[in-house]
């Protein structure tokens, strides 16, 4: 019942207690309204350097397993709840969240009005924030001050794979694999891996600093532009090999790849005043008229008036109205600004990776 607290640029103080590592953070602090998934939340790299706020009260209640993972660890800089539940209830629990954030050097709060702190950052937008039980609240604004801001870091090389590997839940079954899948590692979520997998692909996952030249060197039958962290602006090093391969291979680009995309052919990007984070984003195509359920984890877009070049927006966010999803009007290239692997989220979109692989062998 250690004594903790959140402490916002604007001055509000928040009181709880810690759990998790004992010590102090600092990061945007963002909501997401999912009411499961907190592992993979957790785990997940488009959440580098920042602090998560789950909407949902009750955290921790089904505990850890080692199935439910999207990377190789914590992602998030702290994590705020309602409440931590102290005695999950899962067949396969292994550990509970505050054992789980201890061991990975991660700070959490409970007892937190999560409702309340959400409205808050609905109403002025995210903004930065620390995670402290050592600082007083004066301590904790004015050492807040000197903070370099979220807007000005580069995160992706903090969760890129830093050398190439290979995605093979069959190793012994190489042989049988019908297509090498490239994915460019901007924060790549292990089920991308796993969808692709079990569809027959083998996965070559490469870091984020591969140039167009050493991505084709690996005779890909297709390119995945993954997801991450961060603004797409700081990112013209990766849109250079990015643009590099546009016409050579069918091209997917899912959330920060989508994002990537869009700059490579002539679209401005910009911050959303909340973003878009959890499991239940509406998603419209605009060829069929079919509406989606999403799962999202954003705090950037594109601007689809600035697209040239033959690439046009295709699908469009129900409740603001932004860009969801882009496509060629000639090459094989499409883009969604969702997670179409979900984890968490409804798996509503899994068709995402039928659709991509179908371009693929038409054009193999």
């Amino acid at each position: 019942m250690d004594k903790s607290i959140l402490v916002l640029e604007d001055g509000s103080v928040w009181d709880g207690f810690g759990f998790g590592a004992k010590t102090t953070v600092y990061g945007e602090v963002v909501f997401n309204t999912s009411m499961t998934g907190y592992q993979e939340m957790l785990t997940d790299p488009s959440y580098a350097g920042q602090i998560v706020v789950p909407t949902y009260p009750l955290i921790g209640n089904y505990g850890i397993n080692s199935q439910d993972i999207e990377s190789r660890k914590i992602q998030v800089r702290g994590f705020v709840v309602r409440e931590a539940c102290v005695q999950p209830s899962h067949s396969q629990s292994q550990k509970t969240l505050h054992d789980y954030l201890s061991e990975n050097g991660i700070p959490g709060i409970w007892g937190i009005d999560t409702r309340a702190l959400t409205r808050r950052l609905r109403v002025a937008g995210v903004m930065m924030g620390m995670l402290t039980s050592e600082k007083t609240p004066a301590e904790a604004l004015e050492y807040l001050k000197g903070l370099p801001r979220y807007d000005l870091v580069d995160f992706v090389p903090q969760v890129s794979t830093s050398k190439l590997f290979r995605w093979e839940s069959q190793p012994d079954k190489t042989a049988d694999f019908k297509y090498n899948i490239v994915a460019l590692d901007c924060g790549l979520k292990y089920n991308i891996a796993r969808l692709l997998n079990q569809r027959g692909c083998l996965v070559t996952v490469v870091p984020c600093t591969a140039s167009a030249k050493d991505i084709l060197n690996l005779r890909p039958d297709g390119i995945v532009f993954s997801p991450g962290p961060g603004d797409p602006a700081l990112l013209d090093y990766i849109t250079e090999a990015v643009r590099g391969l546009i016409g050579k291979k069918p091209i997917l680009g899912i959330c920060l790849g989508h994002q990537l995309l869009g700059k490579a052919f002539g679209a401005r990007t910009f911050k959303l005043k909340f973003g878009h984070r959890g499991a239940n984003h509406p998603v419209k195509d605009l060829e069929t008229g079919r509406v989606y359920i999403t799962a999202q984890n954003h705090g950037y877009a594109v601007d689809g008036e600035g697209l040239k070049d033959g690439m046009e927006v295709s699908q469009i966010n129900l409740n603001d109205g932004t860009v969801e999803g882009m496509t060629h009007r000639r090459l094989p290239i499409f883009t969604i600004q969702y997670h179409s692997e979900a984890s968490p989220g409804p798996q509503d979109n899994t068709y995402i990776f039928d659709k991509f692989l179908e371009m693929v062998k038409e054009n193999a």
